[in-house]
């Protein structure tokens, strides 16, 4: 660690090897490398008893302690796996006398929505928006919002192949002020609505959580930011199925997930069956690829959302 006599808070910084022992619990934790860090607090890769796991160590005591009954509450929903599983919650001394709050967390391993889409095909766009609006209705009924959903706090699991969420620090209580966020997919920043913890603030950041894959370099908003919005969502070839709900989702027209999943599931429903008359007709030899695709896309999705209906 950093240790001098101008050393505070918020510049712990663990280094590769260090051994942390929890104040009550007294379990030990060595750092492996650091994961990310964000206003809360900062995310380490560690291990104890051979297991890896991902510690968060944050000086902001009243904000772990939230993000650790999130974390509770979505683990007490029922057949669902929302979030990372909460293993542990300690304090830490420094050698400074300093307290720090921690809490150890199940580490997912996996890749980012957008290189696993990148690898394995657009298909899996049908598959993942119907797997993150299944979560999203999950949650709302909870009681919670995402409210910070962004491709950053997403990732792609194997073996079933299924995105889960890396990151609940920004999880609301409905009906609260949304309490982090990021500019690219709140919609307060476009000027499209409020900061409200509802459904609908979680449905706007997952239309751009998906625009985001296809424009990595992201845009800023215009005065008119949402025909910006559409046109972005017409210009992506791969998106053109769901273009109703996603711009119905930006100018927020649904009142819960639910709606959206419904709009979603009848489209790939329609899809499927343009597609087999269409293979059937007579058709230019241009056209076939893109209906080929459409699909596949309809099949893999469909496919996975009635298994997923038995987990």
């Amino acid at each position: 660690m950093k240790m001098n006599q101008t050393w505070k808070k918020q510049d712990i910084d663990f280094k590769p090897g260090t051994q942390i022992t929890g104040k009550w619990h007294k379990k030990q934790y060595k750092i492996k490398r650091k994961l990310g860090k964000g206003a809360i607090g900062t995310v380490y890769l560690c291990e104890s008893g051979g297991k890896l796991a991902a510690l968060k160590i944050s000086d902001k005591g009243t904000s772990m302690t939230v993000e650790v009954n999130v974390l509770k509450s979505l683990q007490q929903v029922q057949g669902s796996r929302l979030g990372p599983y909460l293993l542990d919650v300690d304090d830490w001394v420094s050698p400074y006398g300093v307290t720090y709050s921690f809490y150890v967390m199940e580490y997912l391993k996996g890749e980012s929505m957008s290189l696993f889409i990148k690898s394995h095909g657009n298909v899996w766009v049908g598959v993942f928006l119907l797997q993150l609006l299944e979560d999203l209705e999950k949650l709302h009924q909870s009681g919670w919002v995402f409210g910070d959903l962004k491709l950053d706090n997403l990732m792609v699991l194997s073996s079933p192949t299924r995105v889960r969420w890396v990151d609940v620090g920004g999880t609301t209580q409905k009906g609260r002020a949304i309490k982090e966020y990021t500019e690219f997919y709140d919609r307060g920043y476009w000027g499209l609505g409020t900061r409200k913890a509802e459904p609908s603030y979680d449905l706007f950041a997952l239309v751009m959580v998906f625009l985001n894959i296809y424009y990595p370099r992201r845009f800023e908003r215009v005065p008119q930011s949402e025909k910006l919005l559409y046109k972005k969502i017409d210009n992506v070839k791969p998106l053109e199925p769901y273009r109703n709900p996603l711009k119905k989702a930006i100018a927020g027209k649904y009142q819960s997930s639910a709606e959206m999943k419904r709009d979603v599931v009848k489209i790939l429903y329609q899809v499927q069956n343009k597609s087999r008359i269409k293979k059937k007709s007579n058709q230019k030899v241009s056209n076939i690829p893109f209906y080929i695709e459409i699909g596949g896309i309809s099949v893999i999705a469909l496919g996975y959302y009635l298994i997923s209906l038995l987990f």
